[in-house]
């Protein structure tokens, strides 16, 4: 399987602005924003996904989380980061169904709905992000005004 990395360049600001919030905050602001930014490449690939294969369709989702076996894979691909989220299927046939095997045509799903989504996914975190650690800023000024 093919790892894909995608760098977004310009985002300074907004990883300084994060910055400045509690460890623990920022992590929630960010899986707040990244799952929302998700749900798109999974609704596409939820639609492009075999029709026959409900199991598939049923599995797919954004996630913090992994299956057992992709959690190896990816300590073996390099860690993590300070916060992620994956979007797929935690279901090993899905593999089968997007690459195919020696019994079965690919019949990708995955890869055309980040085809499809990505730049809508990119820019829903860059300007998502701003009014979530906006607000996230606006709750601890709150919590701090009351235990004044």
């Amino acid at each position: 399987m093919a790892k894909v990395t995608v760098k977004i360049e310009g985002l300074k600001e907004l990883d300084r602005a994060l910055g400045q919030l509690p460890k623990s905050t920022a992590k929630a602001t960010l899986r707040r924003v990244l799952k929302e930014a998700g749900e798109p490449m999974a609704r596409a690939a939820r639609a492009g996904a075999p029709v026959d294969e409900h199991y598939l369709y049923e599995s797919i989702d954004v996630s913090t989380r992994l299956n057992p076996r992709q959690r190896s894979l990816h300590k073996e691909e390099g860690g993590r980061a300070f916060q992620e989220m994956f979007v797929g299927t935690n279901n090993p046939a899905g593999i089968q169904q997007e690459f195919g095997n020696e019994h079965n045509a690919a019949q990708p799903f995955m890869r055309p709905a980040w085809d499809a989504t990505k730049q809508q996914t990119l820019d829903l975190i860059a300007n998502s992000l701003w009014g979530e650690i906006e607000k996230s800023a606006q709750r601890l000024a709150r919590k701090a005004a009351k235990g004044k």
